[in-house]
């Protein structure tokens, strides 16, 4: 009675009689050691707890073994002992084969003793337990496995691993794992967007190279169920990043086989859908697909574009603007200018046989020609003053170097020319002037 009056009277005191009532039956908190003696205290009767509590387990009393590691806990939270015996109660746990029980007594050995020398071995724990869960170890075809758990009870563990440490070792391996649970109960939105958070934010994992495999080979198949052109564009755009990055990985010819799959599909699709549009009199959009088959397709459907495309360049040439000028387009539209009924511009020869000559309006080599005669030759030694009028200066004798037309009565020939002496004089040199 004097107790209840007690407890009464203290709930009338408190401001809430709610909130009192919970803080007075409220355990109080263990408090941190105040003093270095007090910590040494601690430690010492901790570790001796724990030792006790390994001797049991030793000799096969799990069940003492916890309760004493369960006491550690209680008695002396803030001992380096507590997270040794929270890692081995968590061991004990793990042993009853409860996946999700044991997954949280490592999770509550991480949220309490993060710089624990056990946080490590606690993720290295978890991420066994979450893939024993998905339902054993990773394969690398794609097998749709039995889980022992929930899909979404497992990307939730993986998750859980994500956040504890998102860029330790464990963590792109957990994405990884994430986008597996998604690919085999066959979300491939979510399987795809999952591969390509493993791409995005840890591209330098090993699990990276594969993530772009499997992103190719997710849109490769949805291509083959539908006839969605963007998983097409999609398993082109994915396996050419993998193969670019990885020109020596062990998938390369696996992606450029699906690649070579893929662009034969595409162009096949392209044709039909082009002749579609044929018909319905849309050139131009049938010129857009002729041309896409052209580029991807085989040696089969790429002429057969081909073909398609120059007939639609003589049937409607304004088509052929969608696609550009190419080169498939020459004859056909050379051809198209000589039939009769052909009103457009000429070809392009007889365009420069119609053109006008053109006035020179730049600076060339183009010289004038000069007001004056230039100077002529003569021979060395004479100047033309010698010999006006001529090109030569005469020969020694005055002899004519042509031949001299007859006079008047006589006959056709040549004068006879004077003999000359084969010595010629000397004029004599002229005296030098006296100084």
């Amino acid at each position: 009675m004097i107790a209840f009056s007690a407890a009464a009277g203290y709930l009338l005191a408190g401001p809430s009689p709610a909130y009192a009532l919970l803080d007075f039956f409220k355990k109080p908190e263990k408090q941190v050691p105040a003093s270095v003696g007090e910590r040494q205290q601690q430690e010492a009767e901790a570790a001796g707890l724990l030792a006790e509590a390994r001797a049991q387990q030793s000799q096969g009393n799990g069940g003492r073994a916890s309760g004493i590691y369960d006491s550690i806990l209680k008695k002396y939270p803030f001992t380096q002992s507590a997270a040794e015996a929270a890692y081995a109660k968590a061991l004990i746990v793990r042993e009853t084969g409860k996946l999700q029980d044991s997954f949280d007594a490592f999770q509550k050995l991480i949220e309490d003793y993060r710089s624990s020398p056990r946080f490590a071995d606690s993720l290295g724990q978890q991420f066994e337990l979450a893939e024993e869960a998905k339902g054993g170890k990773k394969q690398r075809s794609v097998l749709i496995l039995p889980m022992k758990m929930g899909s979404d009870d497992v990307i939730e563990m993986y998750r859980t691993i994500i956040k504890n440490a998102p860029f330790g070792k464990f963590a792109a391996m957990a994405q990884f794992s994430i986008a597996e649970v998604y690919q085999d109960r066959g979300d491939k939105d979510l399987a795809v967007t999952a591969y390509q958070g493993v791409v995005d934010n840890y591209p330098n994992s090993k699990q990276s190279s594969e993530a772009q495999f499997r992103i190719g080979a997710i849109s490769n198949i949805a291509a083959q169920r539908s006839e969605d052109n963007s998983n097409l564009l999609a398993t082109r755009d994915a396996l050419t990043s993998y193969v670019a990055t990885n020109p020596g990985g062990e998938r390369k010819m696996e992606a450029e086989q699906i690649m070579s799959q893929v662009n034969e599909a595409e162009a096949t699709q392209s044709l039909v859908v082009g002749k579609f549009y044929e018909k319905q009199g849309k050139p131009k959009a049938a010129a857009i697909y002729y041309n896409e088959a052209l580029k991807y397709g085989t040696a089969e459907a790429s002429a057969e574009a081909r073909d398609l495309l120059a007939r639609l360049s003589q049937d409607s040439p304004e088509a052929m603007e969608a696609v550009g000028n190419q080169d498939f387009t020459v004859p056909a539209a050379s051809d198209l200018r000589n039939r009769d009924d052909y009103v457009g511009p000429p070809s392009p020869e007889l365009a420069k046989l119609s053109e006008k000559p053109k006035m020179r309006a730049d600076q060339d080599d183009f010289m004038p020609i000069p007001l004056q005669e230039p100077t002529l030759p003569t021979r060395p030694g004479t100047t033309p003053a010698t010999a006006p009028g001529t090109l030569l200066p005469p020969v020694p004798g005055g002899a004519p170097l042509l031949p001299v037309p007859p006079a008047p009565g006589q006959g056709a020939g040549i004068p006879p020319q004077p003999a000359v002496s084969p010595n010629p004089p000397v004029p004599p040199v002229p005296d030098a002037p006296k100084p």
